[in-house]
């Protein structure tokens, strides 16, 4: 099996070094910062294959994959970590408030049901028997009994402890600089000098495009930002996750809930502003009224790692010993796990057929560098 470094320590990374190492090969994850702490942690929990698609597509699809797996996947980890992973089968409440947001909801029930996606449809008093803090404004909802949420910090923590059991060789708080393209061959420089490996796997999320660049390599992923509010000082009201037309809310373990999400394309700013947290607080009580006397316990922001097509970018890049993990968006929970193992396979064995056309790197047209 092949000598791997991994080039970024958020959950794609850390799922692409567990599967790695229990296929026997020798892994170097090496992260900026703390491993998990970027978008990872950032991140609401979600898992929603269905109530994110929106067409009956490569990405749909993927997703039910990493749906089926996800039990487990946890159960596994769980067993081998010795902590919880909190995963949540209580399904989603997507709700609306007027009749567009209604007839938009119809339509996803139309197309998902024809594929056998098991979905309930409510009407607004159907809707508050199952949530019945829910505003009076709530007039249809779309019941997904099958999606779920996890506590993405432990499990981001788990991968990582089971990769380290399995002799993954974890290095934190080392930025990569640049990667450099010689011979068809990349390496990573940091500050403590250059990473060679039989493979490099650039999971570096936002930053995957700024890397990619360094070399010559077109992968176009960007960062977006999304800020977020954990809403407590109360039992909480809901007690699955209910998602409206402006955001959603997902009622964590520990007794918050969070409010999310913004999405704004703004570069590399990771901050909070005080008009996104003040449409996060509105969405929030729009969607259940009591929220709004909820104390604020914290606010955060991440930067999710966009692409044009909003599609993730898996597999090796044609020419050189680079494989791309990256450009999940807003799905980098649920997919983490499964691209995990499909990198794994893919590198252990040649075979890539597991990755859709959709997600190959080579998308992009080729390769765009010659030898640096």
């Amino acid at each position: 099996m092949s000598d791997v470094a991994i080039i970024g320590g958020g959950i794609v990374g850390c799922a692409c070094a567990y599967e790695l190492a229990k296929a026997g090969a020798q892994v170097t994850l090496v992260e900026y910062g703390k491993a998990g702490m970027q978008a990872t942690n950032a991140a609401a929990g979600m898992l929603a294959p269905f109530s994110e698609s929106h067409a009956p597509d490569a990405m749909l699809r993927l997703g039910q994959r990493a749906m089926a797996d996800y039990p487990g996947d946890v159960a596994a980890l769980e067993a081998e970590c010795g902590f919880a992973i909190e995963l949540q089968q209580y399904g989603i409440l997507r709700v609306a408030l007027d009749d567009g947001g209604a007839e938009t909801l119809r339509r996803r029930h139309a197309w998902q049901r024809g594929l056998g996606i098991p979905l309930e449809w409510l009407d607004g008093d159907a809707c508050r028997e199952v949530e019945p803090r829910l505003s009076g404004r709530v007039i249809a909802g779309l019941y997904s009994p099958a999606e779920a949420s996890v506590n993405n910090q432990m499990l981001a923590l788990a991968l990582l402890r089971a990769a380290e059991s399995r002799g993954a060789r974890i290095v934190e708080r080392t930025p990569v600089r640049r990667l450099r393209l010689r011979a068809g061959r990349v390496s990573a420089e940091t500050g403590a000098g250059a990473i060679d490996a039989d493979v490099i796997v650039l999971a570096a999320g936002a930053r995957s495009g700024q890397l990619a660049a360094s070399a010559g390599v077109g992968l176009p992923v960007r960062p977006i930002r999304g800020q977020m509010i954990a809403l407590g000082g109360m039992r909480p009201p809901i007690s699955r996750i209910v998602w409206g037309p402006r955001g959603y809310l997902v009622p964590r373990a520990n007794g918050l809930v969070f409010a999310g999400a913004t999405v704004e394309d703004v570069g590399f700013r990771r901050r909070t502003t005080a008009s996104g947290l003040r449409t996060l607080r509105a969405a929030a009580r729009a969607l259940v009224p009591q929220l709004g006397a909820a104390q604020v316990q914290f606010d955060w922001a991440g930067l999710r790692p966009g692409t044009a097509d909003g599609l993730p970018i898996i597999g090796p890049v044609a020419g050189t010993n680079l494989v791309a993990a990256t450009g999940h968006y807003r799905n980098g929970i649920l997919l983490g796990p499964v691209t995990g193992k499909i990198v794994a396979h893919g590198i252990a064995t040649g075979d890539w057929r597991d990755v859709p056309a959709e997600f190959s790197p080579r998308r992009f047209g080729p390769r765009a560098a010659a030898d640096a």
